[in-house]
């Protein structure tokens, strides 16, 4: 199966094309700008690239969060587009899966964070298990201080708030904190479209109309439109 994938959930923006578990090709920026920006000359850059036509792919997959409110909503709004088109199908991947789907197996936790600003982060734990790596937690948005209330062993912590919160978790777990690498601290579209596929195989499609993004908590706008009522 031939799959675009794409990742708009934080401040990094990802695409790439898969075919089964292979990667044909993969473009990854993380300068900062807006995804509304460079997304659709990426997509078009690895087409050429890999000579393909959009009719040529068999499905989409994108993340639906949590993460940036707008990037959220370029980015699937973006896939959204290309599915209707073509009348392929979709899914929706979880940015914290992905970020604890690239972190190595390992025997201890996953802790999967991205910053969500105003001092928290989204957050979830999973497990490696022989049948593949398997939530612990549900997704969350929370202090850092209270993330870390709980942990009393060993954890990899993988993502955006990893790297902002680095120092604050070391303190704070000493010898149970564990750091994924640098390259894995952002999410690649090809974790994206190799869930998608596990997603595929399983029948596991979203409709189109339904997929939407997965922000967690309120917007500022909402939040704001609240205090009015």
């Amino acid at each position: 199966m031939r799959i675009l994938a794409v990742d708009t959930a934080t401040k990094s923006c990802s695409v790439a094309i898969t075919e089964e578990k292979t990667v044909l090709e993969e473009l990854t920026t993380d300068n900062g700008q807006t995804h509304s920006r460079h997304l659709l000359e990426m997509v078009h850059t690895i087409m050429q690239t890999t000579g393909l036509s959009m009719s040529s792919i068999d499905g989409f997959a994108v993340t639906r969060g949590p993460g940036s409110f707008t990037g959220l909503r370029i980015g699937i709004s973006t896939i959204k587009g290309f599915a209707l088109a073509v009348n392929k199908p979709v899914v929706g991947i979880s940015s914290l899966e992905a970020l604890a789907q690239q972190s190595a197996p390992e025997t201890e936790r996953v802790c999967a964070i991205i910053d969500a600003r105003k001092g928290e982060v989204y957050a979830a734990f999973y497990k490696f298990t022989p049948e593949g790596l398997k939530p612990e937690s549900d997704e969350m948005v929370l202090p850092p201080d209270e993330l870390l209330m709980d942990i009393s062993k060993a954890c990899i912590f993988v993502g955006s708030g990893a790297v902002l919160y680095r120092d604050v978790i070391a303190e704070k777990l000493r010898g149970h904190a564990r750091f994924a690498p640098q390259a894995q601290q952002i999410i690649r579209a090809s974790t994206v479209a190799l869930l998608g596929h596990q997603r595929f195989e399983n029948g596991k499609v979203d409709e189109i109309a339904q997929l939407v993004p997965h922000y967690i908590r309120k917007s500022d706008a909402e939040l704001n439109f609240g205090k009015k009522q």
